[in-house]
C-alpha cells in the first residue's frame, strides 16, 4: 500500500487551505500541526500556492505531509510536484493527472461523485478517491455507495463539522477533507491561532476515537 495512503487512513483528516494570505500561512500551518493535523493541502488556485508548498515542506516536513489541492489538470500537477507536493487532490477526475502522479510515485486522490467515476479512478491508478461535494450529496449517498464499492478508500469532502463527523465515518468514509469548518479564516485574520489549534485538536481527537 502507498505510504501516503497509509498516512491518510491513519490520520483521517486533510486540512484544506484555500485563499489563505501568504503572511498568515505559516502561523496557520503551525497552529494546525499543534492541534494534531498531519495532512495539509494548499489549493492551487490560492495566490502563491507553489511557493507556500515549497516553504511548508522545508519548515514542517518532519511533522506533516504537504499536498496540493484543486489540481485540475497536468499543468497544475507539474507546478505542484515541482514545488514539492507529496500528494495531489482534485475536484475532478483527470486520468492524465493520475498517470502523472503514479509515474512519479505521488498519490493522487481525484474528485468523483458517481460509481462510474469511482471505478474509473481506481482503474486509472488512484490510491483513493475524493467523494465530492458531500455537503450536497449527504451521508446517505455515501452509505449507498459503500454497498457495491466497499473496499475503495474514500476521502469525503464537504459539509463535515463537529456535529456530524461521526456520521461520515459511520457511513463509510475512511477520511474527511475539511476547509472553513476546520480553519476559521476570521480567526486567522485576527491572529487567534490558539483557537485554530483548539479546533484542530477537537477534530483530530474526534477522528481518532472513531
Amino acid at each position: 500500500m502507498n505510504s501516503m495512503l497509509n498516512e491518510l487512513l491513519e490520520h483521517k483528516i486533510v486540512a484544506i487551505l484555500r485563499g489563505i494570505e501568504d503572511g498568515r500561512a505559516d502561523d496557520t500551518a503551525r497552529a494546525l500541526i499543534d492541534g494534531g493535523i498531519r495532512l495539509m493541502e494548499i489549493t492551487m488556485n490560492t495566490d502563491g500556492a507553489p511557493a507556500m508548498i515549497s516553504r511548508w515542506r522545508e519548515k514542517f516536513g518532519a511533522e506533516a505531509r504537504i499536498g496540493a489541492g484543486t489540481v485540475i489538470d497536468v499543468r497544475k500537477a507539474e507546478e505542484a510536484v515541482a514545488a514539492g507536493a507529496q500528494f495531489l487532490i482534485s475536484p475532478n477526475l483527470d486520468e492524465e493527472v493520475i498517470a502523472y502522479g503514479r509515474g512519479r510515485g505521488i498519490s493522487v486522490w481525484p474528485g468523483v461523485m458517481t460509481p462510474t467515476e469511482i471505478v474509473k479512478a481506481i482503474k486509472a491508478g488512484a490510491d483513493a478517491v475524493k467523494l465530492f461535494p458531500m455537503g450536497t450529496l449527504g451521508t446517505g449517498y455515501l452509505k449507498e455507495i459503500r454497498g457495491p464499492l466497499n473496499d475503495v478508500p474514500i476521502l469525503a469532502t464537504g459539509g463535515v463539522d463537529m456535529h456530524n463527523i461521526k456520521d461520515y465515518f459511520a457511513a463509510g468514509a475512511n477520511a474527511v477533507g475539511m476547509g472553513g469548518k476546520l480553519v476559521n479564516m476570521e480567526w486567522v485574520k485576527e491572529g487567534r491561532f490558539d483557537l485554530v489549534t483548539d479546533r484542530a485538536r477537537a477534530f483530530t481527537e474526534a477522528a481518532a476515537s472513531l
